[in-house]
C-alpha cells in the first residue's frame, strides 16, 4: 500500500477511535461522489427520522485553498446527474460538518468570498453551503504554519517562496516517495537535451519532470538516510539540489533570480502531484520532534486576519 494511502487510513482510524463519523471520497470518480451523497442523505435521515418532507443543509468548512468549492460543485453536478467531479479530495464528515483534509490546489487561496448554496439531492431536499476558508487568528506552531503555507492556505509571498521550497525538499528528502524514481537513475539525458530548445520555459513537460525526479533521487541517494538526520547535512543536500535543478529547469546561468525561479517551479510540481503524494500531518506521536524537517521561520503576524 502506498504511504499516503496508509497515512490516510490511519487518520480515518484515528477519527473513528474518537467516535467521529468518517468517510473517504475521490471526487474524480462519479461513483465515489454518489456514495458520498448517499452517505450524507442516510446521515440526515437518521437525524430527521419520520420527517420525509424536510429540507436539510450541510455546511462545507475548511482552511483556505483546499478545494471546498470543487467538492461542492462535484456534489451538485453528480446530484443533478450532470458533469463529472472536478477534484480529488479526502473528506471527513463529523457530527454533521464536512472537514476537508487533503486538498487539490487551485490558483490562489481565498477564491471563495461569500457563502453559496448548491442543491445536491432530493427526497429529502439537501443543500450544501460552500463557505470561505477559515484559519485560527494565530498559529503559533511553526510546523503547522509551514504545512499550511506549503498547501497554499496562505500566500507564498508571506513566507517566502525560497524558504517554502526548501521546506518542501526537507519533507521530500525525509520521505520514501523518491525511491519510486530509481528506474530513472543513470539514464542519459540525450532525449531531454534534444528537446530543450522546444519549450525551454515549460517545466511541466514530462521529460523535464523526469529530469527533476532523477536529480532528486540521485542527490538523496548520494547522502544516505542516516546523514539526513543531521540538520547540517540536510541543509547541504538542499543546496546541492537547488544547484542541480537549475539545469533541469533550463534556467539560464545569467538569471539573477534563478534560485527563486527554481523554488516557484518546484512548488508548482509538488502542488500538481508531479513529485509524489505526501501526508504532511502524520498521526501525532508522543515524542514527535519532526526529525530533521525544519520549517521556515514564520511569525503568526505573517498570516492574514481577514479575506482568507
Amino acid at each position: 500500500m502506498e504511504n499516503y494511502i496508509w497515512e490516510k487510513q490511519r487518520w480515518i482510524d484515528s477519527f473513528k477511535e474518537k467516535n467521529c463519523i468518517c468517510f473517504g471520497v475521490n471526487s474524480h470518480n462519479k461513483g465515489s461522489i454518489r456514495e458520498l451523497i448517499n452517505f450524507v442523505r442516510a446521515r440526515i435521515k437518521e437525524l430527521k427520522a419520520g420527517d420525509s418532507g424536510h429540507t436539510a443543509t450541510v455546511m462545507l468548512v475548511g482552511i483556505p485553498n483546499v478545494g471546498k468549492s470543487a467538492i461542492a460543485n462535484a456534489m451538485h453536478q453528480i446530484g443533478r446527474i450532470s458533469a463529472e467531479g472536478m477534484a480529488r479530495l479526502f473528506i471527513l464528515l463529523a457530527e454533521g460538518m464536512i472537514f476537508i483534509y487533503i486538498r487539490k490546489p487551485s490558483l490562489h487561496p481565498g477564491d471563495t468570498k461569500d457563502i453559496r448554496s448548491y442543491k445536491i439531492a432530493s427526497h429529502p431536499n439537501i443543500y450544501v453551503l460552500d463557505t470561505p476558508g477559515i484559519l485560527f487568528p494565530e498559529i503559533a506552531d511553526a510546523h503547522a504554519a509551514s504545512n499550511l503555507a506549503l498547501t497554499g492556505a496562505i500566500k507564498d509571498s508571506l513566507v517566502g517562496e525560497c524558504a517554502l521550497a526548501q521546506y518542501f525538499l526537507s519533507v521530500l528528502n525525509s520521505n520514501e516517495e523518491y525511491k519510486k524514481w530509481e528506474s530513472l537513475s543513470g539514464h542519459a539525458k540525450e532525449n531531454s537535451a534534444q528537446k530543450r530548445g522546444q519549450y525551454p520555459s515549460d517545466h511541466t513537460q514530462d521529460f523535464v519532470v523526469w529530469d527533476v525526479r532523477r536529480t532528486l533521487f540521485e542527490t538523496i541517494s548520494s547522502f544516505g538516510r542516516r546523514c539526513l538526520e543531521e540538520e547540517v547535512e540536510m541543509g547541504r543536500l538542499i543546496e546541492l539540489q537547488f544547484a542541480a535543478l537549475h539545469e533541469d529547469f533550463r534556467i539560464p546561468a545569467d538569471d539573477t533570480d534563478g534560485y527563486r525561479t527554481v523554488a516557484l517551479k518546484l512548488l508548482n510540481l509538488f502542488r500538481t502531484g508531479r513529485l509524489g503524494r505526501y501526508t504532511l500531518d502524520p498521526i501525532p506521536q508522543v515524542s514527535d520532534d519532526h526529525s530533521s524537517i525544519h520549517p521556515p521561520n514564520i511569525s503568526p503576524s505573517d498570516f492574514p486576519s481577514q479575506n482568507i
